[in-house]
């Protein structure tokens, strides 16, 4: 079997600083976990910025340049960077930071769904900041758009920098849509997919939907692929490990899932990345180094990065 490339999202842009004591969300505070991530063994930090006042996702640039360069000087990880950005940025504002920073890595959304956190303000008692709720609600009427235009619109002027994308799945016919731009030669091989499960509005995390979603995937992109499995919340341990077993690669941190057991918060990133490597390690699984990933991913390498 290959070697499992661990993925870490730090930070995301679904969890507000009241939800849990551990979320970075000041630059600093990221750059040490994402940092500390990688020193735990993640070849991929997966990055969002938040204002450093409020703790709001953030699209600036200006935010994410207050971090990545300590990211980059302090480990060798690959660095990728959202296109997702936060519930309610336009895509001139989600594709900012890609457009700036010129990572080796940028995520890409593949369709278009209803996007529901709004169970999450329910569980908080008390919110440190008034944009939190708010936030969180407005999720009961929101689709996160990403149409075939952003998308082809957002490949094409970050692709055209050299980055290469983790396309982030949600469903079923995200596989299909990401195979409508490679019949069209709009994107090429390597395709590393990210299939992700548990959010509300999008496929369910469930062992069988996994293994749908990964023999579509196989018959789309045959060798061509890289599949990558993160699920959401109480889900992510067993369905990445899941995942791995399968032959693919994992997606763990902070932006997924804020604990690291049950009713037991994750104290930082590198203890969930700790963990998925303990399990893989006695599963008798090797671990990819970032040099590695890069290989299996063919990302361009440092030597072109905006920041």
């Amino acid at each position: 079997m290959p070697k499992v490339i661990i993925s870490c999202a730090v930070t995301g842009s679904i969890h507000t600083p009241s939800m849990s004591p551990y979320l970075p969300v000041t630059p600093q505070q990221i750059a040490d976990e994402a940092v500390a991530a990688a020193e735990a063994g993640a070849a991929i930090v997966h990055l969002h910025a938040r204002d450093p006042d409020t703790g709001r996702p953030s699209p600036l640039p200006e935010h994410y340049a207050l971090y990545l360069p300590q990211v980059r000087d302090r480990c060798g990880a690959i660095v990728n960077i959202t296109t997702g950005g936060g519930l309610g940025m336009t895509m001139d504002e989600r594709l900012a930071a890609a457009l700036w920073a010129r990572p080796e890595l940028a995520s890409m959304n593949m369709g278009s769904f209803n996007f529901n956190i709004s169970g999450a303000a329910g569980r908080v008692e008390q919110f440190r900041y008034d944009w939190e709720r708010p936030y969180l609600e407005r999720t009961t009427d929101f689709i996160m758009s990403n149409t075939f235009a952003q998308i082809e619109g957002a490949m094409r002027r970050v692709g055209d920098q050299g980055t290469r994308f983790e396309y982030e799945c949600y469903d079923v016919g995200h596989l299909y849509n990401l195979a409508h731009f490679v019949d069209r030669g709009v994107v090429k091989p390597p395709f590393f997919v990210q299939a992700i499960f548990g959010i509300l509005g999008a496929i369910g995390p469930r062992p069988e939907h996994l293994l749908h979603m990964r023999d579509t995937a196989v018959r789309l992109f045959g060798n061509d692929l890289v599949l990558s499995v993160l699920a959401a919340g109480r889900h992510q341990m067993p369905m990445v490990t899941m995942g791995a077993i399968l032959g693919g690669n994992v997606r763990v941190g902070l932006e997924d899932s804020l604990y690291l057991g049950r009713g037991e918060l994750a104290r930082s990133n590198a203890d969930q990345v700790a963990r998925i490597r303990r399990i893989l390690t006695e599963l008798s699984l090797d671990i990819a180094t970032p040099d590695e990933a890069r290989a299996i991913l063919q990302t361009k390498g440092t030597g072109d990065l905006g920041f």
